[in-house]
């Protein structure tokens, strides 16, 4: 995955530029010269820092600058006072930056290295110290511009950098979700009006362009894959996990087939998420199946979850950008108060691809007793693993977007719900009822993405760029 890249600008005075220059520790710019590699290196640990690799001093140094950070296509800035300096170059910035996510930092220095100014190496020193008199004039223009996606932070050089890294990542998530393409095959599901999206909404306030897939062009695509790739595919599949008994092998290639077939439609509509109405009538009769066996082998790249859910598949498209890891797709089913836990998971595409998680190719029971010509057809059962999750919910609200996460663990379990990817959750810190209930006073839908790790503070980040509203339970 491509770093995030983001602008630096860090501002210095002409005024005191020449000062301290037959001193041990150098002049005035020789000392912020030494703080601009520090801040570099820093921010290197997790981003492709892009800036002048020196202070800004003028209005010539901010108009390179921005126009790097334009050319360079930066998700966001950096911008810190390295000390007092004038504001005509500060107030430009405010004016000229555009629409770029900005964290205004001020850094503390863990100690002060001079006892007074008596000496012109200790003055010197003094002025190099004022960044709190920068930030705190600066502040003021901040107070009157009021722009948008502009956060602050105060701390060490390590401080700094943890809340830059968060930041960074979330600035980076909103470019990638304004470049991102959605495809919806074929509709919305007509029985779950309450995941109903606006495609225009979608594109204003999120970022993804939707583009409508048809079941006719999947009908296609399944026509042209080759035998040998469905076998390959099938093959591989068998080897990676256990085949329960009762699985048809024609079945089984029909649902590797049509998996392969619903990877390359996205592919050539030049999509980079498939929400997938896989109960709808239409999609089952002319393909006689939902694919189960999304990620494909040789695939991957392309996502896609169930139930022609736009939210639903925005809240696995993020948690999957920001983690690089796997990301389910659930609803949570019913509660069980003895062992203050819930089972949830989901039927149809789910990815099963996580190596820590238990998988067996096992038949669509739900579907098996339909007339479609390939009811019963088999897909990736999956469990998830046990662990510590975030779970995240996203849908339309009040002409934007809503997210409500919460941490939940996984516990061990079995298989025990045929026809479903699942697993059994506990609400970290609550119990079954209370949590719900926020839940249903939150006026959320059923479906949530599931992923590894706890990355709340990433979306907390990212919700108030994007200007989502944002609930942790």
């Amino acid at each position: 995955m491509q770093k995030a890249r983001m602008g630096v600008l860090l501002i210095a005075t002409n005024r005191f530029y020449h000062l301290g220059e037959d001193t041990p520790k150098g002049s005035y710019h020789q000392r912020k010269m030494r703080e601009v590699h520090e801040y570099m290196e820093a921010l290197e640990d997790f981003c492709d820092p892009i800036g002048l690799g020196r202070p800004a001093y003028t209005r010539e140094d901010l108009a390179e600058a921005l126009s790097l950070f334009q050319r360079e296509k930066a998700d966001c800035i950096f911008a810190a006072f390295l000390s007092w300096t004038e504001d005509f170059l500060w107030v430009r910035f405010l004016r000229d930056v555009g629409s770029v996510p900005v964290l205004y930092a001020l850094r503390v220095r863990e100690s002060i290295d001079f006892a007074d100014t008596a000496d012109e190496s200790d003055f010197t020193e003094f002025l190099s110290a004022g960044g709190l008199v920068g930030t705190l004039e600066g502040s003021g223009s901040v107070g009157r511009f009021k722009p948008e996606m502009f956060e602050t932070a105060v701390g060490t050089l390590p401080q700094l950098m943890e809340r830059a890294k968060v930041f960074c990542a979330a600035a980076a998530m909103r470019s990638r979700l304004r470049q991102s393409v959605f495809g919806l095959l074929a509709s919305y599901n007509e029985v779950m009006w309450s995941t109903y999206v606006d495609p225009y909404t979608l594109f204003q306030k999120a970022g993804p362009e939707l583009r409508f897939l048809s079941v006719v062009t999947l009908v296609q695509e399944v026509e042209k894959v080759p035998a040998k790739q469905v076998e390959q595919a099938c093959k591989t599949l068998s080897e990676r996990y256990t085949v329960l008994p009762d699985v048809y092998q024609e079945k089984f290639k029909a649902s590797v087939r049509a998996s392969i077939a619903l990877e390359n439609t996205g592919r050539s509509a030049g999509v980079d998420m498939v929400v997938l109405n896989d109960v709808d009538p239409v999609l089952l009769t002319e393909v006689g199946l939902r694919p189960g066996f999304i990620p494909t082998p040789a695939g991957g790249d392309i996502p896609v979850v169930p139930e022609g859910d736009i939210g639903g598949g925005l809240a696995v498209y993020i948690l999957r950008e920001l983690t690089g890891k796997p990301v389910s797709f659930i609803e949570p089913f019913h509660m069980d108060l003895p062992n203050n836990c819930f089972a949830g998971g989901h039927a149809g595409p789910n990815d099963y691809t996580d190596p820590a998680g238990s998988v067996m190719i096992a038949r669509d029971v739900r579907f098996a007793k339909t007339s479609y010509k390939h009811a019963g057809a088999p897909f990736a059962w999956y469990l998830l693993p046990p662990g510590r999750k975030t779970l995240l919910h996203i849908s339309q609200k009040d002409g934007g977007f809503k997210m409500v996460c919460a941490l939940v663990d996984a516990l061990p379990a079995k298989h025990f719900i045929t026809s479903y990817s699942h697993g059994l959750f506990r609400p970290v810190g609550q119990d079954m009822p209370s949590f719900f209930h926020k839940l249903i006073n939150e006026g959320v839908t059923q479906h949530y993405a599931v992923a590894d790790g706890e990355h709340i503070t990433e979306l907390e980040a990212l919700a108030g760029l994007m200007g989502f509203s944002f609930v942790r339970l």
